[in-house]
């Protein structure tokens, strides 16, 4: 399997990991126990751009490529299920990228703006949580479709319910931190067998 998509995983989840933690530290009174993710890419926020493009555009866009190539090696007895999983799998990394292209506005909540970032936000987890229960119930190795399975059901699990007190702002970063965990072993699974 190409080098890119084996190492992007990990590389997407540090310069994620890192975006969060700097531009989290440059923001006076900001904290990751109290408020939302996205909040450091809100329109007037210093660092903003930087905190979008690092956070959420670079990583979605490189993991949406590596899935992309991923289905190359899949071998063609490959049932529908795993095939069209996979696909969303990588609609799911296209709607991670855009939460960096639609940044909210922490002015105004009734701005349309927040309505799309929400919306490509529930965009990526349904699309990860259908790609995983098809890739889940798909034909190919074990580890790969109960790793599919498992992480698509932690992130279920972390992204519906409205989680009380510090759990509301850390569910949502969990639940990226599982996607992205998938998102760097699924490669080395997809060319095992049984």
């Amino acid at each position: 399997m190409n080098r890119y998509v084996r190492s992007v995983g990990p590389i997407a989840l540090l310069l994620f990991l890192a975006a969060a933690i700097v531009c989290g530290a440059m923001l006076d009174g900001y904290s990751h126990r109290e408020q939302p993710l996205a909040s450091l890419g809100a329109a007037g926020v210093p660092g903003a751009l930087a905190f979008n493009i690092c956070a959420f555009l670079l990583p979605g866009l490189s993991v949406a490529a590596a899935l992309w190539m991923m289905r190359s090696p899949m071998p063609a007895t490959v049932d529908l299920r795993t095939r069209v999983g996979t696909q969303l799998t990588v609609l799911s990394a296209l709607a991670f990228a855009t939460q960096g292209l639609l940044p909210l506005n922490a002015n105004d909540l009734t701005d349309p703006a927040n309505a799309l970032h929400a919306l490509a936000w529930t965009l990526w987890w349904i699309a990860f949580a259908a790609g995983g229960v098809l890739i889940a119930s798909g034909g190919l190795s074990k580890s790969f479709r109960w790793t599919a399975a498992v992480s698509a059901i932690v992130v279920l699990i972390l992204a519906l319910p409205p989680w009380p007190g510090a759990m509301a702002a850390f569910a949502p970063r969990l639940a990226y931190v599982a996607w992205f965990v998938w998102v760097a072993v699924a490669p080395r699974l997809v060319v095992e067998t049984g």
